[in-house]
């Protein structure tokens, strides 16, 4: 007995001798570096980062069957224990792993992990007998697995990284419900100045401003924060949305989830604190970009227009927030809602307010809310309507999958048209001279120029460049002085209108911006939550100062109102007055 024991030890012990270790390191290693190393430094190779991450894990499983060396019952049994975990455990995941990015952040997290766990296993293991191997074997397998069943994510940034948390932290919003259980959702409205009843100009009516460009005239700041920083007046925690602000006189407007509410608020700007709420029963989600609505709205004649991720279009009275009518675009429409929700931020042009249902312009009456045309369907989108005059026509241009579209604002017919499908367009285009439109590619492939003219026989456009020196995704750009400012990914670059040819690239931010034209100035709000001074200078680029603002991932559209700043992001939102030239006077916040 004691003989047979020794020979099966001898045998396990000639088997170890012979496994074959050194490829499976080596592909983990290469894995690892191209997973996670490469995109850490190279932004642009996170899509083949994610790629790597998945073919090395096949490659791992082709060396362990066909070159380790392993006893066949080893080799096989792991392989399908390696697919059985995986699909097993992808049935008890959170819901914000299980569908994020479409359903693969499981696997390109799971699988580096995985391949790395066994292969650690493949050599700690090489001197143990072969049950005790193959014990820690399936132990092995089955935690790598496993352990993302204890994970949530609140989605990614702009480089593909995930914000993990254990699956039962509270998220941001989770607490705000908690802090404001004893708060009525349905406030007495605060004394509003009269004003607002005829209110023909907001001060910042809606997304990116007056004319949806993202630029603030009139504002010349100090540039100098290390003499004169900006200054918080205040700071308040904010249910998720992806929404920026309309602000009017004393009072601001925004809209926020709040548990399974769409809420439509607004805010007094000294303090900070609610004047009224309005609610309907909707919650948009979806993993990668979180809960909440997507717009932002428009305030136009003492009325707020919203439009919330599952499609409610309301028009609300400013002072106190009541119904004036209600419609749902997406059933109106006729629209599935899309992967990323309704984002589109509501446009009001003489009596009809106008909303893109995913690529489907849907304009409404003002006063009553009833349906007055429809545009045409261009597919997948997530731009909202832009107003724009054209060789003295005005005219409302969307992008979408398929292009860009111009319609007419009184009865929605097309005027003209640009074919250029593409992924998915977020970003607002921008005049950069007569005639002349930048629009995005969309999902950061490019941009490109066309010029738009109308003749005897019709709208003529033409391509003038495409380019990938400015790859937009959701961070709209601006056009200044001959030159574009945008962001590539993080980076922000700047380019020549003329022929496309980028002019520098500067440092890495994501987030959004603001034009302060007066003053050749960019005001950027980074993805983390910083504020940045950079010159609008074709020249170089050239960071003049920078300033924690907020916390927490921060793609929110900044507002500047004089020298009042409100930066927001789907955790928190603050105020800060800004440092003026001596020639300005601040606004009054006074109550």
């Amino acid at each position: 007995m004691l003989k047979n024991k020794k020979e099966k030890l001898s045998a396990d012990a000639s088997v170890q001798k012979q496994l074959r270790l050194w490829p499976g390191v080596v592909i983990v290693l290469l894995q690892w570096l191209m997973r996670f190393v490469v995109p850490a430094f190279v932004p642009d190779a996170a899509v083949a980062g994610v790629f790597g991450g998945l073919l090395g894990g096949l490659a791992v499983m082709v060396w362990w069957a066909f070159f380790s060396r392993a006893p066949r019952a080893e080799r096989w049994g792991a392989i399908v224990l390696m697919i059985l975990a995986l699909l097993v455990t992808s049935r008890f995941l959170h819901i914000s792993i299980a569908t994020g990015m479409m359903g693969l952040v499981f696997v390109v997290y799971a699988i580096p992990g995985l391949s790395l766990a066994f292969v650690v296993w493949a050599l700690v293991s090489r001197r143990l007998s072969k049950g005790v191997r193959r014990a820690t074997m399936v132990a092995t397998i089955l935690i790598a697995c496993a352990v993302w069943t204890l994970v949530q994510t609140g989605g990614f940034d702009t480089d593909g990284k995930h914000d993990f948390a254990w699956r039962w932290a509270e998220t941001p919003e989770e607490r705000l419900l908690a802090q404001a259980e004893d708060e009525s959702m349905t406030l007495p409205a605060a004394p509003v100045p009269m004003e607002i009843e005829l209110e023909t100009n907001a001060d910042w009516p809606g997304f990116r401003g007056a004319k949806r460009d993202g630029i603030m005239r009139g504002v010349r700041i100090k540039t100098d924060w290390s003499a004169s920083p900006p200054v918080e007046l205040w700071r308040r925690p904010i249910g998720p949305a992806w929404s920026s602000f309309a602000v009017r006189g004393k009072l601001f407007y925004t809209q926020e989830q709040r548990g399974d509410h769409e809420v439509v608020s607004c805010y007094t700007l000294s303090t900070g604190e609610a004047v009224w709420r309005h609610r309907d029963p909707a919650r948009f989600w979806e993993s990668n970009a979180g809960a909440g609505p997507r717009g932002t709205p428009t305030l136009s004649k003492g009325r707020v227009y919203s439009l919330g991720g599952t499609g409610i279009l309301n028009a609300l009275d400013a002072r106190d927030g009541s119904v004036l009518w209600s419609r749902n675009a997406a059933s109106d429409a006729e629209i599935k809602i899309p992967t990323w929700g309704l984002s589109s931020s509501p446009l009001v042009v003489d009596d009809l307010v106008i909303v893109a249902v995913v690529g489907k312009l849907v304009a409404y009456d003002r006063a009553t809310g009833d349906p007055r045309w429809f545009g045409p369907d261009g597919g997948d989108g997530y731009s909202s309507p832009h107003l724009l005059t054209i060789n003295e026509v005005a005219q409302i241009l969307l992008m979408s999958k398929a292009g860009a579209i111009s319609v007419a604002p009184t009865d929605g017919s097309m005027l003209w048209e640009h074919a250029w499908p593409g992924g998915t367009r977020i970003v607002q285009p921008a005049l950069c001279g007569p005639g002349a439109l930048l629009l995005s590619a969309g999902d950061g492939k490019g941009a490109r120029r066309i010029a738009v003219a109308q003749g005897s026989d019709g709208w003529k456009v033409e391509e003038r460049w495409s380019s990938v020196k400015l790859k937009p995704y959701f961070n709209d750009f601006v056009v200044h002085d001959g030159h574009v400012y945008g962001l590539n990914s993080r980076s922000l670059v700047c380019i020549d209108v003329e022929d496309g040819q980028r002019a520098w690239k500067g440092a890495r931010y994501g987030g959004q911006l603001i034009l302060l034209p007066d003053q050749d100035l960019l005001l950027l709000l980074s993805e983390k939550g910083e504020l940045a001074l950079v010159k609008a200078s074709s020249d170089q680029f050239t960071e003049l100062a920078r300033f924690p603002a907020i916390k927490g991932k921060t793609w929110n559209h900044p507002v500047l109102v004089n020298d009042v700043l409100l930066v927001r992001n789907a955790q928190e939102m603050a105020v800060f007055r800004l440092p003026l030239l001596d020639s300005l006077t601040s606004v009054s916040m006074s109550r």
